[in-house]
């Protein structure tokens, strides 16, 4: 193992929306993380690998974002989040490039200020600023905390995320490959598959569902010729009348998340998909612990 190599493990945090799933995969330059503009999208901890040879090794935990919790399962997301923070090497913090600093926003202060650990703060969306609004955003935040680094960019665009790379290496442990190097995610792919999908119903859905889905895999199998997969996928909802939502006028919704999450998940698999969508109501799922547990969201062990 090469001296000088260097690996660990950061966090991204911040409130729903900041775009901490985007800078995720642009820094890994393929989609691990489910985007979406409703919050709450990312539920588990993902941890996604960036490896530089010769220089060094990133995993990045994405937390479900901090939040004031309404039920169980916002109660685990947001464990899951706080929990990450003493165990990590180095913290990035995405915030909106504003100078207000709001209510979301202290909350997370409050938490920073009782951990050790090294926290850059990432002001993302500089796209949608012009570039004399920065200074005074990078200022407001500087009285609150005393920052490791403050760098602006724009996952969106990948603008200065090469320079974001640099910034966490400084502050990471000489060490060894915690994973091999073409290794881009620990999540199993049904997992990414089931996330896929639950992408596209938020995207297809009005508002007030999409936080009530989980998604299960019930079959995923290869065929022996031919190399389709055979996805079987389940759609939970709480109520009957979401169950129609998704369903939709003549199947057409269904249709819809369907037809997206398989080209999705073609280009994930590099395979050709087979992908059948069943819906089904699980009454208040959210606050069951049996279900949340059932649906995958298992505190760490």
């Amino acid at each position: 193992m090469e001296k000088n190599f260097k690996s660990g493990f950061v966090t991204l945090i911040g409130r729903p929306n900041v775009g901490k799933s985007t800078l995720m995969n642009c820094l890994i330059g393929q989609k691990i993380a489910i985007t979406s503009k409703k919050p709450q999208t990312t539920r588990n901890r993902i941890q996604t690998v960036y490896t530089e040879p010769g220089i060094g090794q990133i995993v990045f935990v994405d937390t479900p974002g901090i939040h004031k919790a309404k039920n169980k399962l916002g109660e685990f997301m947001v464990n899951a989040a706080e929990q990450t923070l003493h165990d990590v090497d180095a913290i990035l913090w995405l915030v909106e490039p504003t100078t207000f600093i709001g209510a979301g926003e202290r909350h997370i202060l409050e938490k920073l200020k009782k951990v050790q650990t090294p926290v850059i703060l990432v002001i993302n969306k500089t796209d949608t600023i012009k570039k004399e609004e920065i200074l005074p955003c990078i200022a407001a935040y500087q009285k609150e905390y005393d920052f490791a680094e403050v760098i602006p960019l724009s996952a969106r665009r990948g603008e200065r995320t090469e320079e974001l790379i640099g910034l966490i290496f400084k502050y990471l442990p000489y060490g060894p490959m915690f994973y091999d190097e073409d290794t881009v995610t620990d999540q199993p792919e049904r997992q990414i598959v089931a996330e896929l999908i639950r992408e596209k119903s938020l995207h297809a859905l009005e508002e007030e569902i999409p936080h009530g889905i989980a998604v299960t895999i019930e079959r995923m199998k290869e065929r022996k010729k031919g190399g389709i997969v055979d996805i079987e996928a389940t759609i939970i909802c709480e109520r009957d009348s979401h169950k129609g939502i998704i369903i939709g006028k003549g199947g057409a919704m269904l249709k819809k998340i369907g037809t997206n999450a398989r080209f999705e998940i073609e280009k994930m698999l590099e395979r050709k998909v087979n992908l059948k969508l069943w819906v089904k109501v699980k009454k208040d799922w959210r606050d069951s612990d049996f279900l949340i547990k059932n649906f995958g969201y298992r505190e760490e062990e």
